[in-house]
Order: C-alpha cells, then structure tokens, then sequence
C-alpha cells in the first residue's frame, strides 16, 4: 500500500466525512432516493465517477476523465455571472462495494472553503438505491468569510444541485 501525502490539505480531520463530522465546522447530510430498480444503483455509480453529477449540478472539473482515485488531485470550477471560482481539491478516499460506491475530497491550498465532501450511492436489502451527500467546512478564504450567509447558502443550492442531479441521472 502506498502511504499517500495528506500534508497539503487546508484541514486535519482528513477522513472524517466517514463517520462522526468534526466540530467547529458547518455539517452537511442529506440524502435521496434514487429509485428500486435493479438497474439504477449501476446508473447512479456511473454517473458519479464520471463527474456527470458535478457537471449537471453546473459545477465544472478540470480533469473530466478523472477516475476518482486516493491521492489524485484536481480543481472544481463553479461560475456565476462571469465570477469563476476555482476550487483545489484531492480525492481523499473511495468506496466500491456491491451494495456501496463513492468517494469523498478534500480541501487544499487556493479552496475557498476548508474540510471535506463525500458523495456515496448506496443500496438496501430491498434492492432500492439512495445518493447521499456528507460535508464538514468552514470559511478559508477573507471572499468566504465576507460572504458569510450568503456563501451557505450557495453550498446549500450546489447540494440540493447534486441531490436533483443523481435523481435525474439514474433514472432507468
């Protein structure tokens, strides 16, 4: 196993977004269904490893053909009205079980945000299929401070992006 550089992330609780969220951060978990049929948890997968979901949500990546990957390292851009915002992150850990698949990233240097994001596709006994989004941050950058409000509340529109996006995406 190859021991992977974590020293560049903008926070220590590298993992944390697959248990207990850490304190002293802004929590995000929500989560949707998908669907019950056989065929949507392999359409859900698929669409979150190719970055369709960022994309459809309209947050950009510059390595699109990124298989995520521990370690790999990539910026997501997010632009409004001519504002880009780019964002350094690091894939920080994946999953690929038979009944779960995701992965989460971390922060770096240049994020306006510091913490983790973790997108997971997961199905029950019952053969039915949810996406779920876990989160911890908190304002790195004097932009992200001013924004205050007003920068929550775009976190919060990208999540409900991602929720409706996965919903769309793995529809059979």
């Amino acid at each position: 196993m190859a021991l992977l550089d974590w020293d560049d992330l903008t926070y220590p609780e590298v993992g944390a977004s697959a248990g207990v969220l850490p304190s002293g951060y802004r929590h995000v978990h929500r989560s949707a269904f998908l669907g019950a049929d056989v065929r949507v948890f392999d359409q859900a997968v698929r669409a979150l490893l190719r970055w369709r979901m960022h994309r459809r949500a309209g947050v950009g990546v510059d390595r699109p053909d990124l298989r995520p990957q521990p370690g790999a390292d990539f910026r997501l851009r997010i632009g409004w009205r001519g504002l880009l915002v780019q964002a350094p992150c690091r894939i920080i850990y994946t999953i690929d079980e038979d009944d779960r698949a995701g992965f989460a990233y971390g922060t770096l240097p240049g994020h306006p945000e510091c913490g983790e994001e973790a997108f997971l596709v997961r199905r029950d006994g019952g053969g039915r299929s949810y996406f779920e989004v876990r989160a911890f941050s908190r304002p790195a950058s004097l932009a992200a401070r001013i924004a205050g409000p007003l920068g929550r509340l775009a976190q919060d529109v990208i999540t409900s992006r991602y929720l409706g996006a996965m919903r769309s995406l793995s529809r059979v």
